[in-house]
């Protein structure tokens, strides 16, 4: 079992940044992989990020590329989602997700933290 729990979130004005956190425990991360999905109100969960635990590899949609870095931090075991330049249509709820790398589903998902972009 992996728990996950998210931080961070708030209200922030269009072009302004903010960083997610998500703490992981319950087990090694060696063999996994780590993301943020966001789901917009009315809208279905979105794919945002993903990085390999080992290795470190990341990988970005389309819509925050150039904006949002993901990382992860080995001794404290958490991931960081950077996001700057944000904009009104980046408002949602993020979520952080774990899953074994060999998995084709997120399996754990931690609770949530709203992001607010005002206009």
């Amino acid at each position: 079992q992996v728990q996950l729990v998210e931080s961070g979130g708030g209200l922030v004005q269009a072009g302004g940044s903010l960083r997610l956190s998500c703490a992981a425990s319950g087990r090694t991360l060696s063999n996994h992989v780590m993301a943020w999905f966001r789901q917009a109100q009315g809208k279905e969960r979105e794919f945002v990020a993903h990085v390999v635990w080992s290795g470190g590899r990341t990988y970005y949609t389309d819509a925050i590329k150039g904006r949002f870095t993901i990382s992860r931090d080995n001794a404290k075991n958490a991931v960081y989602l950077q996001m700057n330049s944000l904009k009104p249509e980046d408002t949602a709820v993020y979520y952080c997700a774990a899953k074994i790398f060999s998995d084709s589903k997120y399996k754990y998902w931690g609770q949530g933290t709203q992001v607010t972009v005002s206009s």
